[in-house]
């Protein structure tokens, strides 16, 4: 991380403001990644390609009289996916906190439920590298405009935060709450719960459950996240599983597998399954990795065409 700029801002007391104001900071961040991919099978086989990845996050704040902390993050990011109105900016949010009261952060953009924030697969989401797919999983919404609140800590190796997503026009409010436990060594157990109102004539459940264990070399996890809807066409089911092996301080290899149910299982409506091996190699500020992946049924119907496998090489750095 580099310091860009440090910004004094006790020039605007007195006649500007009522109140002092103190001297910050403001650092900048950055990421970039090369990648190369291959689609084999169904109607995506679409041969090799290459794609990249840019990102930068500003990070301000300092420390007020009264002991709290206030910082702010705006990420820019050409390839997040925004409309032609916003690009490049991507998420930002204003954060408040101390060690006594915890951490409350606003996102503008790019929030996060308590829930959503910790629903990722333990196995790394491989279906995302499947760009058929027809469904991504959800969670309880975070989204603009949200409050996620950290609690402070209370027992060593706990930790829990909440979230509240305003409600929109005629709909409800949505919340939701997560608990982190890594009191004993090499062990991460975490169970979040959320609801979804944003939808007023299908309200959800998010439920979420993940389990990790390190021991040596060895590290094992599992982790499943249910989305119950009102409406039965919408309910959704992930499970996923994974072991990778530390060979070295620097290289290490995995294993993961996901299993995807949307809607009604029926005959022409089944779960979509994900496979991958994936080779990582980290070196100062940069992350080699290789990786095979096959997919089965990733539209969730049992059309031939939609069975395909990737292999992809990827070039990271953080800077």
């Amino acid at each position: 991380m580099n310091n860009f700029k440090k910004v004094g801002l006790s020039a605007l007391a007195g006649s500007l403001v009522a109140t002092s104001a103190y001297a910050g900071e403001v650092t900048v961040a950055g990421g970039a990644g090369m990648f190369l991919e291959h689609i084999n099978g169904g109607a995506a086989n679409s041969g090799k390609s290459f794609s990249m990845s840019n990102q930068l996050t500003f990070t301000g704040g300092g420390e007020l009289d009264n002991g709290l902390n206030v910082s702010i993050s705006f990420v820019i990011d050409q390839g997040d996916g925004v409309t032609a109105s916003t690009a490049p900016f991507d998420s930002h949010s204003v954060s408040v906190s101390s060690d006594s009261l915890g951490t409350i952060k606003m996102s503008g953009e790019g929030g996060s439920s308590a829930s959503g924030a910790v629903d990722g697969m333990v196995s790394g989401d491989i279906w995302d590298a499947f760009q058929a797919t027809a469904d991504e999983p959800e969670a309880a919404p975070g989204g603009s405009n949200g409050l996620f609140y950290t609690l402070p800590t209370v027992m060593d190796g706990v930790s829990a935060a909440i979230s509240y997503a305003p409600k929109g026009t005629g709909y409800e409010s949505s919340t939701a709450w997560n608990i982190v436990y890594s009191g004993v060594e090499g062990l991460t157990l975490t169970y979040a719960q959320g609801d979804d109102n944003s939808t007023d004539a299908s309200e959800a459940d998010h439920t979420v459950m993940k389990a990790s264990y390190a021991y040596g070399p060895i590290t094992v996890g599992y982790s499943e996240s249910e989305y119950d809807d009102e409406v039965a066409a919408g309910d959704q089911s992930t499970e996923a599983y994974n072991i990778a092996y530390t060979i070295s301080d620097d290289l290490s290899i995995s294993y993961g597998s996901e299993e995807l149910e949307f809607g009604v299982q029926s005959a022409s409506q089944v779960a979509a399954e994900f496979e991958r091996i994936k080779l990582t190699y980290t070196t100062g500020g940069m992350t080699l990795t290789a990786s095979q992946s096959t997919g089965d049924n990733i539209d969730y119907s049992t059309t031939a065409t939609k069975d395909q496998e990737v292999w992809a090489l990827g070039a990271t750095f953080a800077f």
